[in-house]
C-alpha cells in the first residue's frame, strides 16, 4: 500500500518546526517573492536555509511556492532567486507559470517541479502534458471528484497531490478576480483579500456572502490512500501552531491506521471530532463525493468563534516526580479535565488536581499568558506534547 506523504503548510519557521515534529513528511513554504500568500510572514533566504537544515535533519522535505502569475517585470530577478534556492537545497518548486518551468529546466536546477493547484488540473490529458514538460508531480484542482482522481491515477504515471483539509476557494482553485475588483489586491499575485467572505447588504439579506465552508476529507482518507495518492495536502500557511500540529497529527494517525489495517469507526470518529474542534469554520467534503450544494456554502452569515482548546505545551518533564513543565497558552483551572497528545504520545486525559506556578505557589488557575506552570501527569509526557481541552 502507498506510504502517502502528509504535506503541511508553514507560514514561518516556528510553524514549520511544529509541523515537522508532529509528523509532516514535507512542508510547503513561501519566500518574500513570487508566492501566493503575501500576507503570511513568509521566509527570507536565510530562514529558508535554516528551514531546510531543520527538515532534512528529520529526513523531511521542503517545497517552496513560486506560483503566482508572472508579469514581465517579475522575471527580472527570477533566475537568481531560483538558483539560490537550488543552492541551499530546496526539494521542489511549486509552480504555475510555464515561464518558471522553462527557466528551471534551462538552468538545469536540481529541485523537482510540482505543478500548483493554480493550474486547475482536472483531467488526465492536462496532467500528462505537465509530465512532458518535466514535472514530477501535479497538485490536482480542489474541484476533482473521486472519479476524476481515479481516472487520472490510472492514466498518468506521475505523482499526484490532493488537498484534504483547509479553506476552499469560491472560484476555481484561486482563479478569482473579486479581490482585484473590490480591493485592488490581486489574488493571483499573492494579495487575495478574501472578498468571498465579506458580508454584502442585499435585498435578499443584510449579511449575504458567497463563502465556501472549509474542506475536511477525514472520512475518505482510507480511500485516498488505497487509490494511491502520493501526497495529502493541508491548507493554511497563516494558521496557528496548534492548528497545524493538531491537523497534521490527526491525518498522520488516520494514514497510519489505514496502512496498518487498524482504522476502526471509533478511531475515525475521534479524529473527526479533533478536526472539527480545531477549526473556527464548519467543514465538509465538497467535490470528492458530489457537486457541492447549499450545505457546503455560507450564504447568510456565520459565526467564527476563536478556538481556546490549546491550553499549553510541555517544556519539560520530571520523571521522578511525574510533573510536567507547561507553557500556558489559554486559561485553565484546578478541576478541569484536560487531554495530552503528541507526536509519540497516545492521547490521554486526566483531571487537574493542583497547579503550581513558577514561584512555587499553589494557584487556582493559570491565567497569565505564556506563564510557566507545573502539573502532575498520570503518564509520562515528552517535550512539545500539547495539553488541550478534552475531546469529548
Amino acid at each position: 500500500m502507498n506510504k502517502c506523504e502528509i504535506l503541511s503548510p508553514a507560514g514561518d519557521l516556528e510553524r514549520l518546526k511544529w509541523a515537522i515534529r508532529y509528523g509532516a513528511d514535507a512542508v510547503y513554504i513561501g519566500g518574500y517573492d513570487y508566492s501566493l500568500r503575501a500576507n503570511a510572514n513568509n521566509f527570507s533566504l536565510e530562514e529558508i536555509k535554516e528551514a531546510i537544515l531543520f527538515a532534512h535533519a528529520y529526513n523531511k522535505k521542503v517545497y517552496i511556492t513560486v506560483n503566482m502569475l508572472f508579469h514581465n517585470q517579475d522575471l527580472d530577478n527570477l533566475d537568481n532567486y531560483l538558483k539560490e534556492l537550488d543552492k541551499i537545497g530546496v526539494d521542489a518548486f511549486i509552480v504555475s507559470d510555464y515561464a518558471v518551468i522553462k527557466r528551471i529546466k534551462e538552468l538545469k536546477l536540481k529541485p523537482e517541479v510540482h505543478i500548483s493547484t493554480q493550474e486547475s488540473s482536472t483531467n488526465y490529458q492536462t496532467v500528462n502534458f505537465w509530465k512532458q514538460l518535466g514535472a514530477s508531480r501535479v497538485v490536482l484542482a480542489r474541484e476533482c471528484s473521486k472519479e476524476d482522481i481515479i481516472d487520472i491515477k490510472n492514466k498518468c504515471d506521475i505523482e499526484l497531490e490532493v488537498f484534504i483539509h483547509g479553506a476552499m476557494c469560491t472560484s476555481y482553485s484561486g482563479r478569482c478576480v473579486l479581490s482585484n475588483y473590490v480591493t485592488l489586491r490581486d489574488s493571483n499575485r499573492g494579495g487575495c483579500s478574501q472578498v468571498c467572505r465579506f458580508s454584502f447588504n442585499t435585498s435578499y439579506s443584510p449579511e449575504f456572502s458567497i463563502c465556501s465552508k472549509d474542506l475536511n476529507m477525514a472520512q475518505y482518507i482510507s480511500e485516498m490512500v488505497k487509490i494511491g495518492i502520493d501526497s495529502l495536502k493541508i491548507e493554511g500557511r497563516m494558521r496557528s501552531v496548534y492548528y497545524i500540529a493538531t491537523v497534521v497529527n490527526a491525518y498522520k494517525m488516520l494514514v497510519m491506521h489505514t496502512i496498518n489495517n487498524t482504522l476502526t469507526d471509533e478511531v475515525l470518529n475521534y479524529y473527526k471530532k479533533v478536526l472539527d474542534r480545531c477549526a473556527n469554520r464548519e467543514s465538509t467534503v465538497h467535490f470528492y463525493d458530489k457537486t457541492p450544494g447549499v450545505n457546503e456554502q455560507y450564504f447568510t452569515g456565520r459565526e467564527e468563534v476563536s478556538n481556546q482548546d490549546f491550553l499549553g505545551y510541555v517544556k519539560g518533564y520530571d520523571e521522578k516526580n511525574k510533573t510536567m513543565v507547561i507553557e500556558q497558552r489559554n486559561n485553565f483551572k484546578v478541576g478541569d479535565v484536560v487531554e495530552i497528545f503528541g507526536p509519540n504520545t497516545e492521547p490521554f486525559s486526566f483531571k487537574i488536581n493542583e497547579i503550581i506556578n513558577d514561584k512555587n505557589e499553589s494557584v487556582a488557575s493559570a491565567k497569565h499568558p505564556q506563564e510557566t506552570i507545573y502539573i502532575k501527569a498520570p503518564k509520562p509526557v515528552q517535550v512539545f506534547d500539547i495539553m488541550r481541552v478534552k475531546i469529548d
